[in-house]
C-alpha cells in the first residue's frame, strides 16, 4: 500500500474530472422526468467499475430503477468484500438558493476546505463517496494490491427509500453472498477527527392532505365562517410536540432504547463545540427535546419535523383566498427498537383524530426504514478502525449517526452480514440542501483509506 499517495497525486485531476462528468447527470430518482438520466447515470457507473477492473458489470432492471451490479472475483476461498451505495440524488430545488446550477460542478475553496470543495447535487450524497470505492478498487487492481474478492451493489432509489431494492436482493440472493457489507454513505466528526458510524436512526416519511370546502373560497366572504384548512393544518401540526419538544403521539416512545448514563457519558467524550455549531448555522440558539444535548438530539432520540408545508395562493402580489385544501409532508426519525411500520399506523391514528368536523383529514405514507446499531467488536470494525489508523494516524471515534439509510438493517437479515459505515463527509457538507458540497481532501482521504480497509479485514479473517 505504500504506493497509494504516489498514484492519488499522479491521477488527483482524473478522479476529479470522473466525478465532475458523474455529477453532471441529473439522477434524480423522485422525478419521473428524469428516467432517462437515471438510466444514463447507472451506464455511467457501469462503464467505470469495468474500467476500474471489475470482470463483471451489468444495469440490472427492477420494477423502478435500475440496480447496478458488478464483481472482481480472484479467489472463491477469500474473504470478499460487498459495496453500496446509490447513483440516484435528491432533487436540488429550491434552486435559487444554489451559488451555481446544481448539476454544473464547481471546484471552489472554502474556509473548511481551502484545499477546495465540489459543488454539485449528489457531490457528497452520494454519488462522490460512492466513486471513492470504484477509484480504490482501480488502485488495488492497477498495483496487484487487491488481497480478495469484491462485489458492488449501487442502487438507483435510496433517495425515494429504496423501494424495489428488497425484491431485487431476494432475487440475487445467491450472487449477493459476501463477508461484509462496505457502505460509504455518512460522515466523520471532522478531518481532524475521523470517526465510524455506529448507528442509524430509522425513518417514518408521511404526506398529509387537509380538505374544506369543495372549493376555494373568498376570504371576505366566508372568513371567519368556514374553516381555513392552512390554519387548521398549522394548529394540528403544533400540537404534534408539548412545551419540551417532546413529540405527543400516544406511545410514541413506548419502544425507544434509553441508553444507560454511562453510554451517554461515552458520547459525550467527542470532541463537539457548541458555539462553532451555531456559527456554521448561523443561528443564535439550538432547539429540541428537553433533557438531552445537541449530540443526543441529532442520533439518539426520534424526531418528528415537517419537510414541507403547502396550499392557497403562493405567487407573485396577493389573492384573497380561503384554500380548500393544505397539504404537509412530514419525517419521523426513529431509534432503536422503533419498527417505522409501526409509528406510522399510531401517527396516522392520532392525526386523523386532531381533525375537527370542519375538515377532512387523509395520511399517505410514503416510505420508511428500520433503525441499524452495528457492534465495534466485529472483525469488520477492526479493520475499518485499523484502516483509519493508518491513514488519519489516530483511532476513529464510533458515532451513531441522526441519518437514515432505510435499506441497512434488510442487508443483515436478508444476507446475514455485518454493515461498516465508513463515511467521510462531513456535517457542513449541504447534503440534501442548495450548495451540496464535498471536499476534495475527503473525496483523496477516502480512496486513500478504503484499501486499507481491504488489507486489514482479509488478514484479520485468516
Amino acid at each position: 500500500m505504500d504506493s497509494i499517495k504516489e498514484y492519488l497525486e499522479k491521477n488527483k485531476e482524473r478522479f476529479l474530472n470522473e466525478l465532475v462528468d458523474l455529477l453532471k447527470i441529473p439522477s434524480i430518482s423522485a422525478d419521473p422526468a428524469y428516467k432517462s438520466d437515471m438510466l444514463d447515470a447507472a451506464e455511467a457507473v457501469k462503464t467505470r467499475l469495468l474500467q476500474a477492473g471489475c470482470d463483471l458489470a451489468e444495469v440490472s432492471p427492477t420494477p423502478g430503477h435500475p440496480v447496478v451490479y458488478a464483481e472482481k472475483i480472484i479467489d472463491k476461498s477469500l474473504p470478499t468484500v460487498l459495496v453500496y451505495g446509490h447513483y440516484d440524488v435528491q432533487p436540488p430545488d429550491p434552486l435559487d438558493l444554489w451559488d451555481s446550477p446544481p448539476f454544473e460542478p464547481v471546484i471552489k475553496e472554502t474556509k473548511i476546505h481551502p484545499e477546495g470543495a465540489i459543488f454539485a447535487r449528489g457531490a457528497c450524497d452520494d454519488k462522490g463517496q460512492m466513486y471513492m470505492h470504484v477509484k480504490a478498487l482501480e488502485y488495488m487492481t492497477e498495483n496487484n494490491e487487491l488481497p480478495c474478492n469484491v462485489k458492488f451493489m449501487i442502487e438507483g432509489e435510496e433517495e425515494v427509500g429504496s423501494e424495489h431494492l428488497d425484491w431485487w436482493i431476494k432475487e440475487n440472493k445467491e450472487k449477493l453472498q459476501n463477508d461484509v457489507i462496505l457502505i460509504s454513505d455518512t460522515g466523520m466528526i471532522s478531518k481532524d477527527t475521523p470517526s465510524i458510524t455506529t448507528g442509524l436512526r430509522g425513518l417514518s416519511y408521511v404526506e398529509v392532505e387537509v380538505t374544506g370546502a369543495n372549493r376555494d373560497l373568498h376570504s371576505g366572504l366566508y372568513g371567519g365562517a368556514v374553516a381555513n384548512p392552512l390554519n387548521i393544518l398549522s394548529q394540528m401540526i403544533a400540537s404534534l410536540t408539548d412545551e419540551n419538544n417532546h413529540i405527543t403521539i400516544p406511545g410514541f416512545y413506548d419502544k425507544v432504547e434509553n441508553l444507560s448514563d454511562e453510554e451517554r457519558a461515552k458520547m459525550a467524550e467527542a470532541p463537539f463545540s457548541l458555539e462553532e455549531y451555531k456559527e456554521k448555522l448561523d443561528i443564535k440558539d439550538v432547539h429540541g427535546e428537553k433533557g438531552y444535548s445537541t449530540l443526543e438530539r441529532g442520533s439518539i432520540r426520534p424526531t418528528l419535523d415537517v419537510n414541507g408545508m403547502w396550499g392557497g395562493y403562493i405567487g407573485e402580489g396577493a389573492k384573497t383566498v380561503l384554500p380548500s385544501k393544505a397539504y404537509a409532508k412530514i419525517s419521523m426519525r426513529l431509534v432503536p427498537n422503533q419498527d417505522w411500520k409501526e409509528i406510522t399506523e399510531l401517527f396516522k391514528k392520532h392525526f386523523e383524530s386532531l381533525a375537527p368536523d370542519s375538515v377532512k383529514v387523509e395520511v399517505k405514507p410514503h416510505h420508511g426504514g428500520y433503525p441499524y446499531v452495528t457492534p465495534i467488536d466485529t472483525i469488520g470494525y477492526q479493520a475499518a478502525s485499523a484502516a483509519y489508523e493508518e491513514t488519519f494516524g489516530k483511532t476513529p471515534i464510533p458515532q451513531r449517526s441522526g441519518g437514515s439509510i432505510p435499506i441497512v438493517s434488510l442487508f443483515e437479515k436478508e444476507l446475514e452480514s455485518k454493515i461498516i459505515l465508513m463515511g467521510f463527509g462531513l456535517d457542513t457538507d449541504a447534503i440534501h440542501s442548495p450548495n451540496e458540497h464535498f471536499g476534495v481532501w475527503n473525496y483523496l482521504k477516502g480512496i486513500e483509506t478504503i484499501p486499507w480497509f481491504y488489507k486489514h479485514f482479509t488478514e484479520m479473517s485468516k
